[in-house]
């Protein structure tokens, strides 16, 4: 992480460049910080507070200090920031009885705001997320809260959520556990997992959420009648925000049960496979995404994910264990 990086964690200049003090020199006496630091006593103890306060110092002696474990404060801060942002996300979308009222101070032919776009009616929504779907190269993230899945839907979705899996997009899905009690429904969100799709379920979703490359985000004007239209979203502050709400719900649900109920190995998607014997066979990323025709981040999107899935703290690791387990 580099100089400032932390600002979006809420940390501010000065507070990291105290912290990293405290990585680079442990046990040092808070007396003289400020002079280390090059700033007034007065700031210093404001910044010395506020990182006490975000548990990103310990205590090692009387009046000597040390900075925590980057990894535990990183996760620290991360889960407080998007405690925040989610409870924010949910004060903005409750207040959607304000749409009425504002748009009936808009003359008619008032712009929508910059960076997000206004879809009406049901075939256009669904044309425009085809479309994204169809040249989405990275990754698509969705939070859908349906109960079950028409034949029409399945047969519709099918086709594109393949073809998005067979090129290496990532898919992670959040679905409603009720999902589970209709059997059609059950077996094609086995049906995506079994090629690769990551698929969790909650008890309780009201969101409504498609994200296409972390640069394009579809939500429903009203969440309760998809009939009411869409946004269209690609404003950077809006996506990373609505990003966070979809990490958050990821982060509280659970995977998808197995669809035969036994206690089997996942399958591997062919890119999948293609990326462990890259692992093992190719040393930087940037040869491994060529040899298997995907984007760096990707690479290291699906290298994350396999790590995960094998319980491996490394690549080398993960490489054994994989082995091991006869998937390579």
């Amino acid at each position: 992480m580099s100089a400032h990086e932390m600002s979006i964690l809420g940390v501010s200049e000065g507070e990291e460049k105290m912290y990293r003090h405290f990585l680079r020199n442990p046990d040092t006496s808070t007396d003289s910080i400020h002079l280390l630091v090059h700033t007034d006593p007065g700031t210093a103890k404001e910044q010395l507070d506020r990182l006490r306060e975000l548990g990103l110092l310990r205590e090692t002696g009387p009046d000597r200090w040390a900075a925590t474990d980057p990894e535990a404060a990183v996760g620290r801060l991360m889960d407080m920031r998007l405690h925040d942002l989610h409870q924010e996300l949910r004060k903005v979308t409750r207040s959607r009885h304000l749409v009425d009222s504002l748009l009936a101070e808009r003359t008619p032919e008032a712009p929508v705001p910059l960076g997000v776009e206004q879809l009406t009616g049901l075939d256009q929504i669904r044309s425009r997320i085809d479309d994204l779907a169809f040249f989405a190269r990275e990754e698509i993230l969705s939070v859908e809260p349906y109960e079950a899945l028409s034949p029409e839907n399945i047969e519709h979705a099918r086709p594109l959520d393949m073809r998005c899996l067979r090129r290496g997009v990532r898919i992670r899905s959040i679905v409603l556990r009720a999902a589970l009690e209709h059997p059609p429904t059950f077996a094609y969100l086995g049906e995506l997992a079994s090629h690769g799709a990551r698929i969790r379920v909650t008890d309780d979703i009201s969101e409504r959420i498609l994200v296409y490359d972390r640069r394009t985000a579809v939500v429903p004007v009203n969440p309760d009648d998809t009939a009411c239209g869409a946004l269209l979203a690609r404003e950077e502050g809006l996506i990373s925000t609505i990003i966070a709400l979809f990490e958050r719900i990821w982060s509280q649900a659970e995977d998808l049960p197995s669809t035969s109920g036994d206690e089997e190995l996942p399958a591997l998607s062919d890119v999948e496979k293609r990326v462990l014997e890259a692992m093992c066979t190719v040393g930087k990323d940037e040869a491994g995404a060529r040899s298997i025709g995907v984007s760096v981040r990707t690479y290291r999107r699906h290298v994350a994910d396999l790590k995960h899935v094998l319980g491996a703290s490394s690549r080398a690791q993960a490489a054994l264990l994989a082995r091991e387990r006869g998937w390579i």
